[in-house]
């Protein structure tokens, strides 16, 4: 019971990664999720991945642990009824349906509130939940190309290209708890509105202000390079491949004595951060050659003790794996243990509460213990 959110209930009405997503962070710090799923086959995440560990999808049970499953029709009579029924004694809702289909089924809080005038309506969608976009097809992939993500993804002589995870969909889940969590403490009942397309222009801040302010064109840079910062990117080394980031000329001068190179402290082109980013291509061609006589873990092992910001590019493998990763007890088992299924814990902690992670619940496991009935 010392869960942050222990006795908040939250129906979720949502299916694949947003708004299940959402829910499960909630559910990680103590709310109550109800998941509603529709007849005959529920999420449509349940059968995404062609890996099934028990009566479990490994892709489903990466973002479901720790709820509860009611399937309900909502477009019957009987389904809007048990609805009712449980966003009465509910703090929240969360769907990510598409918006014709969230005021179809009535799961706004307009059409919600003659039940409960507290309850807070999240609204999970690709353009928002009004407007001549609104119910334009919304996809994480669809998302990053209409933002210019993928624009400024990759290397220029390459294809635009997306970001390696479905970096959309889980911004736009967080930011929808943000909007959630936020109502509730406001004490009053209302609806929050959260688009993918302008979480991720939001998410673009930086970049954004300077196309605004600076009329700057955003373009994508070689080797993962940072805009401003030089040497800010990805080098190539005698093994392996060698992420660099050196913020300030304190560390420029730590880095250029262990390289060999106290010379460049105080070179033109190079001494300031503002030389280095107007010659850019010199800069980062003279550290090139001198990164590639090394492996790149002995450059980290060199460079890191001084403070500079050095790591060499591994696996998701690797890092699932590491000493940072098990530092942080950030692999967890679901359940008790008796299923080989494993999931990544909660990136939030508290000094006086460790959540606990539960197998995700079989469709429709939870409806007699929510409504008293079978089905």
């Amino acid at each position: 019971m010392n869960a942050p959110l222990a006795g908040i209930r939250i129906v979720e009405v949502g299916h694949m990664l947003a708004g299940p997503y959402c829910a499960m962070m909630l559910a990680d710090l103590g709310a109550e999720i109800i998941k509603i799923e529709s007849p005959p086959h529920g999420d449509i995440g349940r059968t995404v991945s062609p890996h099934d560990i028990g009566d479990h999808n490994a892709y489903f049970a990466s973002l479901n642990r720790n709820k509860k499953s009611v399937m309900l029709d909502l477009a019957s009579k009987e389904g809007q009824a048990d609805l009712a029924r449980i966003v009465k004694s509910s703090q929240a809702l969360i769907t990510n349906l598409r918006p014709s289909a969230i005021r179809k089924l009535g799961l706004t809080y307009d059409a919600l509130k003659q039940h409960n005038r507290a309850l807070v309506c999240v609204s999970l969608t690709g353009y928002g939940l009004e407007g001549r976009y609104s119910d334009n097809p919304a996809y994480d992939y669809i998302i990053q190309a209409l933002t210019g993500v993928m624009a400024l993804t990759g290397d220029p002589s390459a294809p635009p290209t997306k970001a390696g995870y479905s970096a959309v969909d889980n911004s736009a889940g967080l930011v929808a708890a943000i909007g959630l969590l936020a109502k509730i403490v406001q004490g009053q009942g209302g609806q929050v509105d959260v688009a993918m397309y302008d979480v991720m222009l939001s998410q673009l801040n930086y970049l954004a202000g300077a196309v605004l302010n600076a009329n700057e064109r955003m373009e994508r840079i070689p080797d993962s390079s940072h805009p401003y910062i030089v040497p800010a990117q990805v080098f190539c080394t005698a093994k392996g491949w060698l992420a660099l980031f050196i913020t300030h000329d304190n560390f420029w001068k730590k880095f250029c004595t262990e390289i060999g190179r106290p010379e460049w402290v105080e070179a033109p082109k190079f001494a300031t951060m503002a030389q280095r980013r107007e010659n850019r291509e010199f800069v980062v061609s003279q550290i090139g050659d001198i990164l590639q006589t090394k492996p790149a873990k002995e450059w980290v092992q060199r460079l890191q003790p001084l403070g500079v910001v050095a790591a060499e590019i591994i696996t998701l493998s690797d890092a699932l794996s590491s000493d940072i990763a098990a530092s942080r007890s950030l692999v967890t088992p679901l359940g008790d243990g008796s299923l080989p299924l494993r999931a990544i814990a909660s990136p939030i902690k508290f000094t006086d509460f460790t959540p606990t992670y539960d197998l995700p619940p079989l469709l429709n496991q939870h409806s007699t213990e929510i409504l008293g009935k079978v089905g």
